[in-house]
């Protein structure tokens, strides 16, 4: 068996034709992540995978993790929880809690959400580790992470304040955003909410710090970060007609700056690319030779309808091909997974879809496997059975 390459057909190719590349985004962030959501293709990653110093965005993965209880019944919206005195003991971004206070769940969501609050977050942190500690909920960060697919994340505190270690990718910051986004749809408009006044304690600390939100560009989430190590950083999310883009970036010098960066790069990302139909469930890509099948070949299918995003100019190359291993060896069942679908555009990482075969192609008798060694012999020798080479 060998690894093998197939032209695809010319309906697939033309459709392609009109591809290109999109210009080039140079973005001042210091590391900057773009995913586009729909179809799964990153966008931009300019040191993505670098361990950085993640803010406040690290409150995300507080909140995945209570959103995960809430959902799996160890934590009720309405539950009450305490305020330690290290709870209350944070500055900065906070809900001005105190050890009197007992909080809803639900209000100790939208502190953190809305108002970045470092003590709710030691609050929730405290009630789900198991050791009650903010370090014990820590170390189950650091874990869950792991299992989220987000390798190069180390989380020491709940809430991001600074600390030695503390530290996540921009591309583990955007895995987590769209983990928010697909897993938790009922609490995910939480970060749509520009503002929670709790208690009425502090009026003028009820606004979300997320700039995004009142652009009117489609933003519904996620949530800013800044310390003085990190600048100012945002993992933001937005959608335009069938389309989500979700994008995190850092190291930016003011909060203007991060405003304004954020808006360009979710301009660029609509409007520079578009999704187009690349092919229908069940259509005919390509076509793989079958070794001792009762047909010679079969029909390599995707399984599902195929959309790509691509920039909208017309000029950059288009490679799309067939990949398998073959020829592939009889039996094969309609459906079985034989090989890829392999389009790489100008720019943008290459995009692999699964084929699959269209049709059973059942071992063959006498007459094919004669068939095969004629082949064989064909290919090795030049002769078939039944005739001598010239000069014997």
């Amino acid at each position: 068996m060998k690894f093998l390459e197939k032209s695809l057909i010319a309906g697939l190719m033309t459709i392609c034709a009109a591809m290109a590349q999109a210009q080039s985004f140079e973005t001042s962030a210091r590391a900057a992540y773009v995913y586009d959501q729909s179809t799964g293709t990153v966008l931009l990653a300019k040191d993505a995978e670098i361990p950085l110093p993640p803010a406040s965005m690290s409150k995300l993965m507080t909140i995945y993790m209570a959103f995960e209880a809430i959902a799996d019944g160890r934590l009720s919206v309405d539950d009450l929880l305490p305020v330690s005195a290290h709870a209350a003991s944070f500055g900065g971004s906070s809900m001005f809690l105190d050890t009197t206070d007992r909080v809803r769940v639900e209000d100790l969501l939208r502190g953190v959400i809305v108002l970045s609050g470092n003590d709710a977050s030691v609050v929730l942190a405290e009630a789900l580790s198991p050791d009650g500690t903010e370090a014990g909920f820590a170390r189950m960060m650091t874990e869950r992470a792991r299992q989220l697919g987000m390798s190069n994340s180390v989380f020491v505190n709940a809430s991001g304040w600074p600390a030695a270690g503390h530290r996540m990718s921009i591309e583990d910051l955007g895995i987590l955003s769209r983990r928010l986004i697909t897993d938790f749809p009922t609490f995910y408009p939480l970060f749509a909410e520009t503002e929670f006044a709790f208690d009425n304690r502090v009026p003028s600390n009820s606004q979300n710090r997320n700039p995004i939100l009142r652009m009117g560009i489609g933003a519904d989430g996620l949530k800013t970060g800044h310390t003085q190590e990190a600048g100012y950083g945002l993992a933001g999310s937005a959608v335009q007609g069938d389309r989500r883009v979700i994008f995190v970036i850092t190291g930016l010098d003011s909060a203007r700056e991060r405003a304004e960066e954020s808006e360009r790069i979710v301009n660029w990302a609509f409007r520079q690319f578009a999704e187009r139909d690349i092919a229908i469930a069940g259509t005919q890509i390509a076509t793989a030779d079958v070794w001792m099948g009762a047909q010679q070949s079969v029909g390599l299918t995707v399984a599902e309808d195929l959309r790509l995003l691509v920039p909208i100019l017309h000029e950059g190359a288009v490679d799309a091909r067939v990949v398998f291993d073959g020829p592939l060896q009889a039996p094969v069942t309609a459906g079985q997974a034989v090989g890829e679908l392999i389009v790489t555009l100008d720019g943008l990482p290459e995009k692999r879809v699964p084929l699959f075969a269209e049709a059973d192609v059942p071992l063959g008798g006498f007459s094919a496997r004669m068939r095969t060694a004629a082949l064989v012999l064909w290919s090795k020798y030049g002769f078939a059975p039944g005739t001598e080479p010239d000069g014997a």
